[in-house]
């Protein structure tokens, strides 16, 4: 289980974190948030609570315009940074978090390790990302031909 938040607007991020802490009970082994900063996507993630986050983003400006963010409960891996959302895209264009359980990412993972995709965590959230890479990156065409390879029940 998770809390996944999103904004579109001012201080972007600093909505999405405190979405998150309303939606901090569905998740507090990690959080992490994703938001655009100078033209490119930074992403800072935190074992714990929400708080964490929050002392690591304090003394940053917030002139993003838009972010997301994640609560995580672990599922898939063990709960540490390395595995905590939002995940980026190795040409850091776009960044992805998740809910739920995808049942191929075995299968998944082993066809994109093979493919030359390097994967940093332990999570199934790591195939999606790839996927959508693979098939193009952030844009809805590619969101659909990735989402079409996987099997479980999930939200992104």
């Amino acid at each position: 289980m998770c809390g996944i938040m999103g904004c579109i607007g001012e201080r972007a991020r600093t909505r999405v974190v405190a979405g998150l802490k309303l939606l901090e009970y569905r998740g507090y082994d990690s959080a992490g948030v994703s938001f655009s900063k100078g033209g490119r996507v930074v992403t800072v993630k935190k074992k714990g609570r929400i708080a964490e986050l929050e002392r690591a983003l304090k003394t940053a400006e917030d002139d993003s315009r838009f972010a997301i963010g994640h609560t995580r409960w672990a599922t898939h891996g063990r709960a540490c940074v390395r595995n905590a959302h939002p995940f980026v895209s190795r040409d850091r264009s776009f960044a992805l978090v998740h809910n739920g359980i995808i049942e191929n990412h075995r299968a998944l993972r082993a066809m994109l390790e093979r493919e030359g995709y390097a994967f940093v965590s332990e999570t199934d959230t790591e195939c999606a990302l790839h996927l959508i890479a693979r098939e193009g990156g952030a844009n809805l065409p590619s969101l659909c031909k990735a989402l079409s390879a996987l099997e479980g029940s999930y939200a992104f």
